[in-house]
């Protein structure tokens, strides 16, 4: 069995359709591509549970795996869509380092690498939160490649400097490669839109996607139905961007 394909969806900050574009590209990959995927929420807000229907209160999330409490196979659920699971998120997440087991491990950040590792998936991607922390930099020791988000907006922009210098400590130590920048929120109208795809060009060289996910309000209203918008949605501007994203992101394998 060779190892999953794992993906770390990273941004500097909220608002950058950070967990849509994991929940939408985790599930074309699914529906369209017929690959076994595994969605890891590790964010204690819990949006991507929440976005496939799950209550984050009444379900474990990887916090108790990582502490010994229960195996990886307890928390894995199914989405309720072919190919597609998740592990689900709660507010434990948010100070899981600091607690329990955790606290006195020394390389507890490459914990969720050995717990995912051997996993049966072809994907595995990992809803990191908005903020560079241990949850975040976890994340990406576990992945082999991470998916940068961002917006056409200056404080995103601006803040992809500073994920990148992140991602570049950790690709020192570790197996990481930036696999692409997806821009989400995308107006082909927009006025400083040469000036920030300047910025991206130079701080992540080559690696900004042709496909850009337009605003639609389908993707808020597959969030209250808890289903992917192909579910909700199927013939959408949105879903059609998420599917072209996926088809492009398959060619960088």
């Amino acid at each position: 069995m060779t190892r999953p394909k794992t993906i770390a969806v990273s941004s500097f900050k909220g608002g950058t359709a950070k967990t849509s574009t994991a929940l939408h590209f985790g599930a074309a990959l699914a529906k369209k591509h017929g690959k076994k995927v595994l969605l890891v929420d590790f964010d204690a807000q819990a949006n991507l549970t929440t976005g496939l229907g799950f209550d984050p209160d009444e379900n474990d999330s990887m916090a108790s795996v990582l502490q010994g409490k229960n195996t990886v196979a307890d928390v894995i659920k199914n989405s309720g869509l072919p190919n597609l699971d998740i592990v689900p998120a709660d507010t434990w997440l948010e100070r899981v380092e600091v607690t329990g087991a955790l606290a006195a491990d020394r390389y507890s950040h490459e914990k969720l690498r050995d717990i995912l590792s051997p996993l049966d998936y072809d994907f595995i991607l990992i809803d990191t939160p908005p903020s560079l922390c241990w949850l975040t930099e976890s994340a990406m020791i576990a992945a082999q490649h991470t998916l940068v988000c961002a917006t056409p907006e200056f404080y995103s922009v601006k803040g992809l400097e500073r994920l990148g210098q992140f991602i570049d400590s950790i690709a020192q130590r570790h197996t990481l490669s930036v696999l692409a920048v997806v821009l989400s929120f995308w107006n082909p109208r927009g006025k400083s839109n040469d000036a920030f795809l300047e910025v991206i060009e130079n701080t992540f060289p080559n690696k900004l996607l042709a496909t850009k996910v337009h605003r639609d309000i389908k993707v808020s209203d597959a969030s209250v139905y808890g289903k992917p918008i192909f579910e909700v949605a199927p013939k959408s501007r949105a879903a059609e961007d998420y599917l072209a994203l996926a088809e492009e992101l398959l060619t960088r394998f």
